[in-house]
Order: C-alpha cells, then sequence, then structure tokens
C-alpha cells in the first residue's frame, strides 16, 4: 500500500473516530463537524507522523525521478546524448593519446 493512501486512510479513520467521538455530545452538527476537523487535524500531526515523513519521501523520491527523466529527454532531444567512447577526450587531439 503507497504511503499515501495510507495516510490519507489514517487522515479519514481519524476524522471519522473524533466525530464519533462528539456525535454523543449535545450541539450543533455544523459544529461537531467543524470540531471534529479540528481535533482530528490537530492529532493527525502527532499520531500520523511517521506516514506523514514516508509519504513526504515518497513525493520527493518520485520528484527527483521525474527531474532526472526529464533531463535525459531534453538532452537527448538537443542531441547531447551521443555516447563517447571510454577512452576519447574532445579536448585531446588523436596524436597525443
Amino acid at each position: 500500500m503507497s504511503a499515501a493512501l495510507k495516510y490519507t486512510l489514517g487522515r479519514i479513520g481519524l476524522f471519522v473516530a473524533v466525530l464519533a467521538g462528539l456525535w454523543l455530545v449535545d450541539m450543533n452538527v455544523f459544529l461537531k463537524l467543524m470540531l471534529a476537523l479540528v481535533f482530528s487535524a490537530a492529532l493527525s500531526f502527532f499520531l500520523l507522523r511517521g506516514w506523514r515523513d514516508e509519504m513526504a519521501g515518497e513525493i520527493a523520491e518520485a520528484a527527483e525521478r521525474r527531474r532526472t527523466e526529464k533531463e535525459r529527454l531534453r538532452s537527448a532531444l538537443a542531441g547531447e546524448d551521443q555516447p563517447q567512447t571510454p577512452n576519447s577526450d574532445p579536448q585531446t587531439p588523436d596524436s597525443q593519446r
């Protein structure tokens, strides 16, 4: 399961749990929803820290892969992807090798 899905389901589950606890209190339904949203956000900051960090790491890795692939494609389109032989140096003439 991806970290983003795990974190999202954790946030939703925490919201539902807080809302279920507030459902027993006699107050306006809109107020219950707003309090559940605020309390679940505050609790998730502490309780879901590991999942949030894991998700951020996955997102950073994906962004790095996309950036690397984008650079590779740009250089290929510009014609800069010509493979050089291991002993060739464009600065050194053939007579000095």
